[in-house]
């Protein structure tokens, strides 16, 4: 039972994360702002994603949020919504106004938001490029999965738009089932995990490096009955 429990706890996990990457994020509260000067607003949060529509000078703008390194911000001018680099976007602070800064976005109620496909199905369905997420996007996944006389096993490495990644794999014998992960973050931190069950017990330990070098390990274990 306890078995079961542990596998029914990590399906959930699982599908709250999936359901993140598939629901579109909103920021708690909108800023007003103006473009600093002519600036592209762009389908996501680089360069590389297409023209939306060019700004104007001075163009009133509300911000919705900014990504976790404050180098782009979610906003809207009239009917489009798109991504403006931060240091083209002027809010009011302190009695004037500046760019936004990682340190002015949580001064002025700016939450971090994410990007992901539920986002651009959201504002850019007709465009003429939006069936081209997989191409801008700039992702990538392989998966390799076979089975022999020992077990069946699978494998993945999933590349993020920005940096990131992660490496994955995991199989099961007639001794057990087991898995193992590795992750890196964009901005330099990364997490590395390993478990396994057999007919006796359950175990799994992670070690979580932040972008500081903080270190967190933790592990556990459940003895099945």
């Amino acid at each position: 039972m306890k078995c079961v429990n542990f596998l029914a706890a990590a399906m959930v996990a699982g599908l709250s994360v999936l359901l993140s990457a598939i629901t579109p994020t909103s920021a708690a509260a909108a800023t007003s702002a103006v473009a600093v000067t002519n600036v592209n607003m762009r389908a996501g949060p680089s360069t590389r994603y297409p023209v939306v529509i060019t700004l104007p000078a001075r163009a009133a703008l509300t911000v919705y949020g900014c990504t976790a390194n404050t180098s782009w911000c979610d906003v809207s001018w009239g009917r489009d919504r798109g991504w403006v680099a931060a240091n083209y976007v002027q809010v009011f602070y302190r009695g004037s106004t500046v760019v936004v800064t990682p340190t002015v976005a949580p001064a002025i109620g700016l939450t971090v938001v994410t990007f992901n496909q539920a986002y651009w199905n959201t504002y850019y369905a007709g465009r003429p490029w939006y069936g081209e997420w997989n191409v801008y996007y700039g992702g990538s996944r392989s998966v390799t999965t076979g089975c022999n006389g020992n077990g069946c096993g699978a494998a993945a490495v999933t590349r993020g738009p920005y940096g990131g990644g992660r490496a994955a794999a995991g199989g099961c014998n007639d001794d057990g089932c087991g898995g193992a992960a590795v992750t890196r973050g964009p901005y330099g931190g990364g997490r590395a995990a390993i478990g396994g069950c057999n007919d006796e017990k359950c175990a799994g330990a992670a070690v979580t490096r932040g972008p500081a070098g903080n270190v967190r390990v933790r592990h556990g274990s459940v003895t099945l009955d």
